[in-house]
């Protein structure tokens, strides 16, 4: 079954320095009903670009989401801020959800072996989760493998330290 397609116009207007198309609750609905978290999905502004532009669509917090437009998608369609564009939206079906990276064997056992490390794994929402495992993957040497998972270890089991950049506390 293919995805519904939405199609409306709207202006092109200003978050900071992100330009973005609003998406309303209801537009999104159509797309993904209920969806909560950032919505990946496929977009044309003004028919450009030739392929639909990946891309996921950030929550607003109401139900409405912030359609960000991509510098290329932009100037393929020759907009900018205050035009008011045609916009097409499709819901990315290719879009799997999860670790891109699979986990290291050595970080997986050590896991297996801690059950309260494993329950603080498991309750991390999985972009987070993701990240780690970016992380993870990227560390070359067998000291900086046992430093960070000692140090993961400790934070997933509910210890206080700084990992990856952030203060923990009780897993998070």
């Amino acid at each position: 079954m293919q995805s519904p397609k939405l199609r409306f116009r709207a202006p092109i207007e200003i978050r900071g320095i992100n330009p973005y198309v609003a998406v309303s609750a209801e537009r999104a609905a159509r797309l993904k009903p209920d969806w909560r978290k950032p919505l990946p999905v496929r977009i044309q502004v003004n028919g450009k670009p030739d392929v639909p532009w990946r891309i996921n669509m950030m929550p607003a917090g109401d139900g409405s989401f912030f359609l960000y437009l991509h510098e290329r998608v932009r100037n393929e369609s020759a907009t900018g801020v205050g035009d008011v564009v045609s916009v097409t939206i499709v819901f990315d079906d290719a879009y799997s959800g999860g670790p891109l990276h699979p986990m290291p064997g050595w970080f997986g056992s050590a896991l297996k072996r801690n059950p309260s490390a494993r329950r603080g794994w498991n309750n991390l929402a999985p972009s987070r989760q993701k990240e780690i495992l970016r992380y993870l993957v990227r560390l070359k040497s067998a000291q900086a493998q046992q430093r960070n998972l000692e140090r993961a270890l400790h934070v997933l089991a509910g210890g206080k330290a700084r990992f990856m950049g952030r203060a923990w506390e009780a897993g998070r």
